[in-house]
Protein backbone atom coordinates (compact mmCIF):
# COMPACT_ATOMS: atom_id res chain seq x y z
CA UNK A 1 0.00 0.00 0.00
CA UNK A 2 1.56 3.05 -0.97
CA UNK A 3 1.21 6.24 0.46
CA UNK A 4 0.96 9.55 -1.43
CA UNK A 5 3.41 12.12 0.19
CA UNK A 6 3.59 15.76 -0.98
CA UNK A 7 4.84 18.80 0.51
CA UNK A 8 2.17 21.81 1.48
CA UNK A 9 3.23 24.95 1.58
CA UNK A 10 1.63 27.40 4.12
CA UNK A 11 2.00 31.11 3.00
CA UNK A 12 2.55 33.19 6.38
CA UNK A 13 2.50 36.40 4.87
CA UNK A 14 -0.95 36.38 2.45
CA UNK A 15 -3.40 38.83 4.16
CA UNK A 16 -6.30 36.76 2.85
CA UNK A 17 -4.55 33.73 4.49
CA UNK A 18 -3.99 35.07 8.15
CA UNK A 19 -6.71 34.23 10.78
CA UNK A 20 -8.05 35.97 14.27
CA UNK A 21 -5.07 33.96 15.68
CA UNK A 22 -2.44 34.36 13.70
CA UNK A 23 0.35 32.46 15.57
CA UNK A 24 3.15 33.84 14.24
CA UNK A 25 1.63 37.42 14.96
CA UNK A 26 1.31 35.87 18.30
CA UNK A 27 4.60 34.85 18.27
CA UNK A 28 6.08 38.08 17.99
CA UNK A 29 4.17 39.95 19.90
CA UNK A 30 4.91 37.87 23.00
CA UNK A 31 8.47 38.78 22.13
CA UNK A 32 7.91 42.44 22.08
CA UNK A 33 5.58 42.09 25.40
CA UNK A 34 8.49 40.18 27.22
CA UNK A 35 11.01 42.82 25.80
CA UNK A 36 8.61 45.58 26.60
CA UNK A 37 7.54 44.21 30.02
CA UNK A 38 11.87 43.80 31.25
CA UNK A 39 12.44 47.25 29.67
CA UNK A 40 9.13 48.44 31.85
CA UNK A 41 10.78 47.09 34.83
CA UNK A 42 14.27 48.31 34.59
CA UNK A 43 14.88 51.13 32.08
CA UNK A 44 11.27 52.38 32.80
CA UNK A 45 11.65 52.51 35.85
CA UNK A 46 14.71 54.43 36.04
CA UNK A 47 13.51 57.27 33.75
CA UNK A 48 10.71 57.70 36.00
CA UNK A 49 12.50 59.55 38.09
CA UNK A 50 12.72 62.33 35.45
CA UNK A 51 9.03 62.66 35.00
CA UNK A 52 8.99 60.25 32.21
CA UNK A 53 7.57 56.45 32.44
CA UNK A 54 8.20 55.47 29.22
CA UNK A 55 5.54 52.41 28.21
CA UNK A 56 7.27 49.72 26.30
CA UNK A 57 4.48 47.73 26.32
CA UNK A 58 2.34 50.07 24.41
CA UNK A 59 5.61 50.31 22.16
CA UNK A 60 5.45 46.73 21.83
CA UNK A 61 1.80 46.37 21.06
CA UNK A 62 2.78 49.17 18.34
CA UNK A 63 5.00 47.75 16.99
CA UNK A 64 3.19 44.52 16.38
CA UNK A 65 0.31 45.76 14.79
CA UNK A 66 2.22 47.89 12.32
CA UNK A 67 4.71 44.85 11.37
CA UNK A 68 1.81 42.19 10.94
CA UNK A 69 -0.43 45.15 9.55
CA UNK A 70 -2.79 43.25 11.78
CA UNK A 71 -6.66 43.58 11.34
CA UNK A 72 -8.72 45.54 13.85
CA UNK A 73 -9.79 42.36 15.44
CA UNK A 74 -6.20 41.42 15.88
CA UNK A 75 -5.35 44.67 17.21
CA UNK A 76 -7.78 44.67 19.67
CA UNK A 77 -6.71 41.00 20.93
CA UNK A 78 -3.19 42.33 20.97
CA UNK A 79 -4.60 45.52 23.33
CA UNK A 80 -6.26 43.10 25.49
CA UNK A 81 -3.12 40.75 25.96
CA UNK A 82 -1.45 43.66 26.59
CA UNK A 83 -3.55 44.99 29.27
CA UNK A 84 -3.13 41.64 30.92
CA UNK A 85 0.66 42.01 31.06
CA UNK A 86 0.45 45.36 32.68
CA UNK A 87 -1.98 44.28 35.23
CA UNK A 88 1.35 43.19 36.57
CA UNK A 89 2.66 46.90 37.39
CA UNK A 90 0.05 49.24 37.02
CA UNK A 91 -1.39 51.65 39.48
CA UNK A 92 -4.86 50.95 38.96
CA UNK A 93 -5.96 47.24 38.02
CA UNK A 94 -8.44 47.11 35.27
CA UNK A 95 -8.63 50.70 33.80
CA UNK A 96 -5.48 49.28 30.96
CA UNK A 97 -8.16 46.64 29.51
CA UNK A 98 -9.99 50.04 28.12
CA UNK A 99 -6.68 52.27 27.17
CA UNK A 100 -4.59 49.84 25.77
CA UNK A 101 -7.69 47.99 23.61
CA UNK A 102 -8.33 51.96 22.36
CA UNK A 103 -4.81 52.42 22.09
CA UNK A 104 -4.05 49.21 19.59
CA UNK A 105 -7.55 50.11 17.89
CA UNK A 106 -5.81 53.88 17.15
CA UNK A 107 -2.83 51.94 15.75
CA UNK A 108 -4.63 49.72 13.52
CA UNK A 109 -6.86 52.75 12.22
CA UNK A 110 -3.24 54.48 11.24
CA UNK A 111 -1.91 51.37 9.51
CA UNK A 112 -4.79 50.66 7.93
CA UNK A 113 -4.88 54.63 6.77
CA UNK A 114 -3.03 56.80 4.08
CA UNK A 115 -0.23 56.36 6.68
CA UNK A 116 -0.11 52.86 6.66
CA UNK A 117 1.36 49.87 5.22
CA UNK A 118 4.84 51.33 3.01
CA UNK A 119 3.74 54.63 4.21
CA UNK A 120 3.66 53.85 7.51
CA UNK A 121 5.10 56.43 9.72
CA UNK A 122 6.32 54.84 12.58
CA UNK A 123 7.06 58.24 14.82
CA UNK A 124 3.82 59.31 13.79
CA UNK A 125 1.56 56.23 14.57
CA UNK A 126 3.47 55.85 17.89
CA UNK A 127 2.96 59.14 19.30
CA UNK A 128 -0.96 58.94 18.51
CA UNK A 129 -1.14 55.54 19.45
CA UNK A 130 0.80 56.51 23.11
CA UNK A 131 -1.14 59.92 23.46
CA UNK A 132 -4.72 57.96 22.79
CA UNK A 133 -3.91 55.35 25.81
CA UNK A 134 -2.09 57.93 28.44
CA UNK A 135 -4.85 60.80 28.03
CA UNK A 136 -7.19 58.07 28.34
CA UNK A 137 -5.61 56.72 31.63
CA UNK A 138 -4.70 59.97 32.77
CA UNK A 139 -8.84 61.35 32.55
CA UNK A 140 -10.09 57.99 33.57
CA UNK A 141 -7.94 57.26 36.45
CA UNK A 142 -8.48 60.68 37.68
CA UNK A 143 -12.11 60.24 37.50
CA UNK A 144 -11.70 56.50 39.13
CA UNK A 145 -9.59 57.77 42.19
CA UNK A 146 -12.51 60.49 42.70
CA UNK A 147 -10.69 63.87 41.89
CA UNK A 148 -11.51 66.70 40.10
CA UNK A 149 -11.60 66.08 36.05
CA UNK A 150 -9.51 69.46 36.08
CA UNK A 151 -7.09 67.29 38.07
CA UNK A 152 -5.55 65.65 35.36
CA UNK A 153 -3.64 68.67 33.73
CA UNK A 154 -1.30 67.97 35.97
CA UNK A 155 -0.62 64.51 34.12
CA UNK A 156 -0.02 65.95 30.95
CA UNK A 157 4.34 66.97 31.09
CA UNK A 158 3.86 62.83 32.12
CA UNK A 159 1.46 61.63 29.07
CA UNK A 160 3.77 63.75 26.71
CA UNK A 161 6.81 63.05 27.72
CA UNK A 162 5.53 59.15 27.91
CA UNK A 163 4.13 60.01 24.29
CA UNK A 164 7.58 61.71 22.52
CA UNK A 165 9.56 58.62 24.60
CA UNK A 166 7.27 55.90 22.82
CA UNK A 167 7.57 57.68 19.42
CA UNK A 168 11.14 57.71 18.96
CA UNK A 169 11.47 53.98 20.45
CA UNK A 170 8.78 53.12 17.28
CA UNK A 171 10.86 54.75 14.90
CA UNK A 172 13.73 53.50 15.99
CA UNK A 173 12.27 49.70 16.38
CA UNK A 174 10.49 49.73 13.09
CA UNK A 175 12.34 49.72 10.62
CA UNK A 176 15.12 46.99 11.96
CA UNK A 177 12.44 44.89 12.45
CA UNK A 178 10.72 44.87 9.21
CA UNK A 179 14.10 44.04 7.68
CA UNK A 180 14.48 41.09 10.17
CA UNK A 181 11.33 39.77 9.57
CA UNK A 182 11.62 39.91 5.99
CA UNK A 183 8.61 42.50 5.49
Amino acid sequence: MATNTQARTISANAASDKGILDISSLVLLAILLAAGFILNMTVGNALAVTGIKPQFIIAAYALAIALTQANFAQAAIFGILSAAVIQITTSIPGLNFATELAGALTMAVLVKSNIGGDKMNPFIAGFLTTLVSGALFAVLGTLIMGAALPTALAKVPIVLGTVVFNAVVVQALFFPLRKVLGK
